[in-house]
């Protein structure tokens, strides 16, 4: 992968700018690069890479002291924190400029993954090197341009209202209620939301070219603006909106936007065919090494990964779905979901659906990530699964490997515990092999008796035999009574049954199979084979 060359720290500002983030500090100048961004986990020991902007989650104020010099010692380009309630204390700027990084404070209202998304966008830079062309810059670029042309304050969003870029505005007090929420992250003010879907607004941009005007409702707290559909063809892309600010929007307005729709729908379209390449690629190479038809070195340099950094791989199996459910439908809605989750908890995470499963690659795991982080990880999945789709999902961690070369070895350990999961042996829906050792050799042995006849003992399946013929629970008593290790009582309270009426039925088994329960290995055997699915037994 050829390494992101950085956006200065400057250009970064200019485009994200009020009401994101502020700049509170910068000791090295603002043409330092910005080459990617850094999300802290605050259970993880404060790092930083060289040129990151660390998005400091979880401390605040003071809080944010570690990080701080943590990202001076990493090379870190800038450190984004949200401010306690009196601001961004001075302590924390003299740390910075001992540090050498620049200081960012973050409006308390932002949602720190919005921040996030608009900042790898940034950095990512323009799509293509037409980009140099007129009209082709960034959608930061697209919006600015409007702005100016229009007069008015503009923001670029998806087809799912995702702000993808917006206009600087030098006075805070041209933003209406809905232009500033929707550039913190966070949706309108529901009432103006439902005059839309109301009035048909949104319906006309997913179905028209055409320029619409929405009036303005002071009582709601919303300006006067203008809308237009991003399309390619009949293909709606997302929508650009022009909010009237201090002045009346020009007269050229409506023209603007229409040529504006058509730039931004040709660098979307450029985006999504690279993305979708680019995902391509990934899975494949990602599903070679999983499967060990490649090495890791081409997802390595593909992905500028570290070839002996830890890394671990989580399996999850569906129950096929009821009801009628559609599976292939049920399936994609559970990637999705474990795609969704699994990015939430590590940035690098990777997906690849194979077969009936889906595989989760963690790479790069800080070394002494607890076990329990892992699991907990796994289970946020499995009860998202079950509350959002209903779907029961089963949940497998592979052993940490110490390279990606060894990630084949947690791949086939997750599949050892899904198989024994599915085959019944292991009751818990997430697990690593450390929590179900034997349960999971218990399964692959007696997935051997089953698959293999002359490893089993004829008597044993005669008895099994006698059971199915006469109706009669020999089978299921004798092995209850080995369970218990003898002790006629508990295996008896087990079935319900009297202990006399238990020990008859041992006697029984032994009398018509010939069977000697007094011998260790007949024993052993029988606890084996009689734990086969009946018609198998």
């Amino acid at each position: 992968m050829t390494a992101v060359p950085g956006l200065p720290l400057r250009q970064l500002l200019m485009s994200l700018g009020e009401p994101l983030v502020e700049l509170q500090a910068a000791p090295a100048g603002l043409d330092v690069p910005v080459r990617d961004v850094a999300i802290l986990d605050p259970e993880e020991p404060p790092a930083a890479g060289p040129g990151e902007l660390v998005l400091a989650i979880g401390v605040r104020g003071r809080a944010a002291l570690p990080v701080v010099r943590a990202a001076g010692r990493g090379g870190a380009a800038a450190v984004a924190v949200k401010p306690e309630a009196g601001g961004v204390p001075d302590a924390l700027r003299e740390a910075a400029a001992e540090a050498g990084v620049a200081l960012l404070s973050v409006r308390p209202e932002t949602r720190w993954e919005h921040l996030d998304g608009l900042a790898r966008m940034l950095i990512a830079g323009p799509d293509t090197p037409e980009a140099a062309e007129p009209n082709a810059g960034d959608l930061f670029s697209l919006a600015q341009t409007v702005a100016v042309l229009t007069h008015g304050v503009v923001s670029i969003e998806d087809t799912s209202s995702r702000v993808l870029a917006y206009s600087r505005s030098s006075d805070s007090d041209e933003l209406d209620d809905l232009r500033r929420l929707s550039i913190l992250g966070w949706q309108g003010p529901e009432p103006y939301l439902s005059k839309l879907r109301e009035w048909g607004v949104f319906q006309h941009l997913r179905g028209s070219d055409a320029v619409i005007e929405i009036d303005a409702h002071p009582d709601l707290g919303i300006r006067r603006r203008l809308a237009i559909g991003i399309r390619a063809g009949a293909q709606p892309l997302g929508t650009i909106w022009v909010q009237e600010g201090a002045q009346p929007l020009a007269e050229q307005s409506e023209q603007a936007l229409v040529g504006a729709a058509r730039v931004a729908a040709g660098q979307l379209v450029r985006r999504r065919r690279e993305l979708s390449a680019d995902v391509r690629l990934t899975r494949t190479l990602l599903t070679g090494l999983l499967e060990g038809s490649t090495g890791p070195q081409s997802l390595a340099t593909h992905l500028g990964l570290g070839l002996r950094r830890p890394a671990t791989v989580l399996a999850y199996a569906a129950d096929s779905p009821t009801g009628g459910a559609d599976p292939e439908l049920t399936r994609a809605e559970v990637t999705g979901l474990i795609s969704v989750h699994a990015a939430a908890r590590h940035r690098g995470a990777l997906l690849a659906p194979i077969e009936s499963r889906v595989y989760v690659l963690l790479p790069e795991l800080p070394p002494a990530l607890p076990a329990a982080t892992l699991r907990g990880w796994a289970q946020e999945v499995v009860d998202a699964a079950h509350e959002h789709l209903g779907v029961r999902l089963r949940a497998a961690i592979g052993t940490t490997a110490d390279g990606l070369a060894k990630v084949t070895e947690s791949r086939a350990q997750a599949d050892r515990i899904l198989d024994a999961m599915v085959r019944g042996g292991v009751a818990r829906q997430v697990a690593a092999l450390s929590d179900v050792q034997a349960e999971v050799l218990v399964s692959e042995v007696l997935a051997l008796l089953q698959e293999h006849t002359r490893l089993r003992d004829p008597r044993l399946t005669e008895l099994a035999e006698y059971d199915r013929k006469h109706g009669t629970r020999l089978a299921e008593s004798v092995l209850a009574w080995l369970d218990a290790l003898g002790e006629v009582r508990v295996a008896a309270d087990a079935l319900h049954i009297h202990p006399n009426t238990l020990r008859y039925r041992v006697r029984r088994a032994e009398q018509i199979t010939g069977l000697d329960l007094a011998q260790p290995q007949q024993r052993l055997l029988a606890m084996l084979q009689l734990r086969l699915p009946a018609e198998d037994a």
